[in-house]
């Protein structure tokens, strides 16, 4: 259903509540699922109209939508069931138990017993936990505040819980209107026409009943004159009858739906226009949206919600992993309080204990911490210096001073100002997304951006002269695919550059006043800015020439910066107007509107105000000498921490991308970095690492051909890049160099590293007192060998497919010893089944499992698994083990299967044949076959930056396919060395590093690392011959870190970036001694955040999770490299790795 479709709907509401047509008010809200009416809700729960009741939720969800459904239909049963107990009506209250609550038994089926035995007592309140409900009516008072609550923090409720803002009998206004207009058309108007029917046009003319006429283009039906593709239309298009302009929309987000509308076609849409995540708000769609990738059955929340679409606001896990207290509530006393849709964060995970003081020198004015090596700072200061440094070691890695790189080809008066006073004040500081790039935006029209390599490798990239006066802010975007660096300036422009060649793309113009701030952003495939200025105004635009979509103004007319929480579905802004008055708040996009202010800034700021946000979950600003935090959902001030004291009164804050720690400006030109007990954890970790440059060198590294606005820079060697893999470029000239003598810090780097080279010892692990091990407890009378392992999501279980098509699921706990939940060998987990003692377990076909080659994948939400075991494809519910679905039958049979990251409807299978099928979900069908294999394929992989899809295959190929259009790009031979045999279908399986550009490659003979797309010059390592052949290997969660498994059941860690072994774990420190046994790892499993820990799925049928020691925190130290200090994944050549560790051996 169309937006205007929804409102109209929301408009009969309005009309049939006005005539008094009560039923078919709540008969439509019902039906429709647009508006749930608490008050109706409240008056039947009160009533006890308990069929009603449950009637009325149907429109909305149903029992096992998720965890917030499930708790409201048990309640409201249960209640229903001690009533007839009350009564003394136990026949009533056999039938409720039978037919009401029997369902909930299959998720605990010890709470159904303790409920049928109530029927043994002559008063049920004598059970201890029912000994406080009081009468009928006070119970159903407690009972209706607690639904409300459940209500209010289910997904599927959300935005259905308010009517829209309506004038009163706005339906019969807008068809006075649509009269008037039409009597307008007249070609002779009457004064006072006699309207005597809706059913036909009006018109004046004598010869017909309400001069009806044939319909004229002006007025087509009012939904079909919605066209899907673009907006609505103005009037105006159809014929020659112009309107008045309109004002413009009220909605932040109602142009987003419209990108292709022309500027003055958006003034006629209608207020609120709909913003394209308001599809996820539709409960049961009538007509499946054609391109909308919020519509995904593995993010549903049941097995009957595969075609319903995605409900926004409370995170997959905190619904699929909050604890369910079924037993009855509200009855235990005070204590006894339920926070429902709160997240398990508290103010302890906040990072505020200050661990050390960084001495910058001059006054912050900028920082951020890298997007990948989350130790990394980035600071500008007041003086142009720009640092990087390592906090986990408190090391300045680089240092640079303001510099012009090209000062001839700056317009002339930049120049006679430079001459005069080459000095510049930094006003921003940003990393690109990947961590390859960072700019910098100066208060002198200049923006430089520098490409980083790790430790003090900086290299000149771009030199823009880009505003006229101050640069005010900066940002890195990615429309159309392509890096893009957007800026804003005292000029009062927004412009946006190619961030390849520096090339002028965009420029906007509309603000009346300097712009403070950009904020480039993203909902569903619509990219556009929001800016503001220092009069006050919000701005929209998209990447067109078509002008600003939005026109608002921030509270208190305060210069604002706008920020989104992580997970891009909340918008904030904080701001300070010229009286010093500071407001952060929330906007509700949709209506263009403050959504909620929070309370707690001071006044009379002198600077403005500074806010980060972490976590979905936390707010911070620099204010009145401190910290200040929100909890996102409460207005109320959460905690407040002064950093031991030192800090200016707006002080510069920043949070690193996991909120574990935070960095803050002192009075003293310097910064302390928070840190909570994740970040204190994350500290130790990396401060006891020797210092490694390649640590810290990003994968992402830019390929430095570099091309200013004015000439060229300096040249170096090749890496891998993001430039690369969006515009290639040709070697240039060196016309302008980096500037930097021939003394540098490089010769000491690499004495230490000689130094290093002498003294460092690869790290063996001989005995289970050496490390952390823990073997998974299994009572399955019969094990079988594990075939497929993976974490899920949330890290909270490890789900494991045997060869005998069965899986197991072992989830931990949440108790003193870990109070998060996640896995870890410090506790033992359970081997989790639901009540019914189902298994969820593969069809097989007429296949002999043991024979076939199993494959799984994991939805996002950890909701559904997807699997196979030589047979149909199943899909099982991970809640309750339930088959939901089977398909493709063979042959051929699936042998991978892979979700598309954009687009979870778009499904990769790999089958036996050696095809490669792209499937919807979505339309049950096939898309496409890829064909370029010559065996059955064994690992697929997709990258979200380079839109590309890697298979392997047993063939020993790589084949790297465009998502786009689904060409084949490119297609490479392992590189097998002479001498090493390869069996028939060995497997090799790829995975992407996390900067989603070099690939990992894991066949028997080795461990290669490719850079796609062009797959060429891989890097080797190949293990010795002791060790036999390699089973299988993953990279670590932070991709640091490659685990791979050997024959000899033996287990390597490898230093990603330089496929250098650093720690060896031996079969006698995880495995019972027992000779007659010849047990190894056949798969093995990273932890999705903890980069240390692994998972082992055995041939025994077993599965062992391994962690370093405690007071160790990781596997071994990094042994250093002689060579290509600095230097990324593809700096070493072919085979240099294997040499060294096999000789270390």
């Amino acid at each position: 259903m169309s937006s205007l479709s929804r409102e109209l709907v929301f408009l009969i509401l309005q009309f049939l509540d006005e005539e008094k047509f009560k039923e078919s008010v709540h008969r439509l809200e019902q039906e429709s699922g647009f508006f749930f009416n608490m008050r109706y809700f409240e008056e039947m729960v009160t009533n006890g109209e308990w069929d009603e009741v449950e009637k009325y939720l149907s429109g909305f969800t149903k029992v096992d939508d998720n965890r917030y459904s499930m708790k409201i239909f048990f309640e409201i049963r249960k209640q229903k069931y001690l009533e007839a107990l009350d009564k003394k009506d136990r026949s009533k209250g056999v039938e409720i138990l039978v037919k009401d609550l029997k369902v909930f038994s299959a998720f605990n089926e010890d709470l159904f017993k303790e409920i049928t035995q109530l029927l043994t007592l002559d008063n049920f309140r004598d059970n201890e936990q029912l000994s406080k409900y009081g009468d009928t009516k006070s119970a159903r008072t407690i009972m209706l505040g607690e639904l409300k609550k459940l209500i209010e923090a289910n997904p599927l409720f959300r935005d259905k819980l308010n009517f829209p803002g309506l004038k009163n009998s706005r339906l019969r206004t807008l068809i006075n209107q649509s009269l008037n207009w039409q009597h307008q058309l007249c070609k002779n108007p009457k004064p006072n026409p006699d309207i005597k029917t809706l059913f036909v046009d009006h018109s004046c003319g004598q010869s017909q009943p309400n001069g009806a006429r044939a319909p004229s283009p002006v007025t087509n039906p009012l939904m079909g004159s919605v066209p899907k593709p673009a907006g609505f239309p103005p009037l105006g298009a159809h014929g020659p009858f112009q309107p008045a302009p309109a004002p413009m929309p009220s909605s932040l987000a109602g142009w987003m739906a419209n990108p292709a509308v022309p500027h003055p076609s958006v003034s006629t849409v209608p207020i609120g226009f709909t913003p394209p995540n308001n599809a996820a708000m539709l409960k049961r769609p009538r007509t499946p949206p054609t391109k909308n990738p919020a519509v995904d059955y593995q993010t549903a929340d049941s097995e009957h919600t595969l075609k319903r679409t995605r409900t926004f606001g409370i995170s997959d896990e905190q619904v699929n992993h909050m604890p369910v207290n079924m037993l009855p509530v509200g009855y235990m006393g005070q204590s006894q309080s339920q926070s429902h849709g709160q997240s398990s964060y508290s103010s302890d995970d906040l990072p505020k204990t200050v661990v050390m003081t960084l001495n910058q020198g001059s006054v912050v004015k900028s920082m951020e911490f890298h997007p990948i090596q989350q130790v990394l700072l980035l600071v500008g200061t007041s003086n142009g210096d720009i640092m990087i440094w390592e906090v986990a070691s408190r090391e300045k890695l680089a240092h640079k001073n303001f510099k012009i790189w090209d000062i001839s080809v700056l317009t002339m008066p930049l120049q006679a100002s430079l001459t005069n006073d080459n000095t510049a004040v930094i006003n921003r500081v940003t990393w690109s997304p990947d961590g390859s790039l960072f700019g910098v935006a100066f208060s002198k029209h200049i923006v430089q951006i520098y490409s980083y390599h790790g430790a003090d490798d900086l290299r000149n990239h771009l030199e823009i002269e880009a505003h006229g006066g101050s640069v005010n802010d900066l940002a890195f975007s990615h429309p159309n695919k392509q890096l893009c660096i957007v800026t804003c300036g005292e000029d009062r422009l927004i412009k946006v550059w190619d961030a390849v060649t520096g090339a002028k793309q965009f420029t906007f113009e509309g603000h009346e006043a300097p712009v403070y701030s950009i904020c480039p952003h993203v909902k569903e495939t619509i990219q556009f800015i929001f800016s503001t200025s220092t009069d006050g105004k919000i701005k929209a635009w998209l990447y067109d020439n078509m002008g600003s979509r939005v026109d608002y103004d921030a509270p208190g007319h305060s210069s604002t910066a706008m920020a989104y929480s992580a997970d891009g579905t909340r918008l904030f802004s904080c701001g300070t107007s010229k009286d010093g008055d500071s407001y952060i708040v929330e906007w509700n996009e949709s209506e263009g509107a403050v959504k909620r202010t929070y309370i707690g800034l001071g006044k009379r700021s002198v600077e403005v105000v500074q806010f980060d946000t972490t976590k979905n979950r936390f707010l911070a600003a620099g204010d009145e000498f401190m910290i200040k935090f929100w909890d996102m959902d409460n207005v109320n001030l959460l905690t407040t921490t002064d950093a031991d004291g030192g800090l200016p009164a707006s002080p510069c804050i920043r949070f690193n991308k996991e909120g574990v720690l935070m960095a803050v400006s002192t009075n003293e030109n310097g910064i302390k970095i928070l840190a909570n007990q994740d970040g204190l954890r994350l500290l130790r970790t990396m401060e006891s690492r020797p210092f490694d440059p390649s640590r810290v060198a990003s994968a992402s590294i830019v390929k430095p051909q570099m091309m200013t606005m004015f000439g060229a820079a300096a040249n170096s060697p090749l890496g891998s890049s993001i430039m690369e893999r969006v515009t290639p470029m040709p070697q240039m000239v060196v016309m302008n160099g980096d500037n930097r003598g021939p003394i540098d810090v490089k010769p000491r780097i690499v004495d230490e590293a000689v130094e290093k080279s002498r003294t460092w010892k690869l790290t063996e692990i001989t005995e289970p007192s050496q490390c952390r091990s823990l073997r998974l407890p299994d009572s399955t009378s019969s094990p079988t060998r594990v075939s497929r392992l993976i974490y899920t999501n949330s890290g909270l279980a490890i789900l494991a497919l045997a060869a005998n098509a069965v899986h197991k699921l072992w989830k931990w706990p949440r108790n003193d010893r870990s109070s998060t939940g996640k896995a870890t060998a410090n506790v033992i987990p359970q081997l989790w089944q639901p009540a019914s003692g189902i298994l969820m377990t593969n069809d097989i076909s007429d296949t002999n499992p043991e024979d076939a080659v199993p494959c799984f994948a994991l939805s996002k939400n950890d909701s559904y698994v997807m699997s196979a075991s030589g047979g149909k494809i199943s899909l099982f519910n991970m809640m309750t083990f339930k088959t939901m679905t089977t398909f493709m039958a063979p042959p051929p049979a699936a042998t991978f299967l892979a979700f598309h990251p954009q687009d979870n409807n778009i499904i990769a299978i790999g089958m036996e044949d050696s095809s490669i099928h792209i499937y919807n979900v979505r339309v049950d069908e096939v898309k496409t076959k890829l064909k370029g294999h010559h065996k059955r394929i064994t690992g697929l992989a997709f990258s979200n930056v380079l839109n590309v899809l890697v298979s392997s295959g047993a063939d020993s190929q790589l084949c790297v396919w465009n998502t786009n259009g689904w060409e084949k790009q490119t297609s490479k031979p392992l590189q097998v060395p002479a001498g090493l045999v390869v069996g028939p279908l060995a497997d090799t399986r790829v995975q992407f590093h996390q900067d989603q550009t070099h690939l990992l490659a894991v066949h028997e003979t080795q461990i290669a690392v490719y850079e796609a797309p062009k797959l060429e010059s891989p890097k080797q390592w190949f293990p010795p011959e002791t060790s036999g052949l390699i089973t299988h290997a993953t990279y670590s969660c932070d991709s640091q870190s490659i685990f791979v498994g050997f024959e000899d059941a033996s287990v390597g860690i490898l230093t990603s970036s330089t496929l250098r072994l650093r720690c060896r774990i031996t079969s006698n420190a995880y495995l019972p001694s027992n000779p007659n046994l010849r047990v190894h790892p056949l798969v093995i499993a990273a932890h999705p955040s903890e980069p240390d820990q692994l998972a082992l799925g055995l041939s025994d049928g077993a599965v062992c999770v391994l962690e370093p020691l405690e007071s160790e925190g990781k596997w071994g130290t990094s042994p250093p490299s002689l060579e290509n200090v600095g230097a990324g994944p593809s700096s070493t050549t072919p085979g240099a790795a294997s040499t060294t560790d096999q000789a270390q051996r």
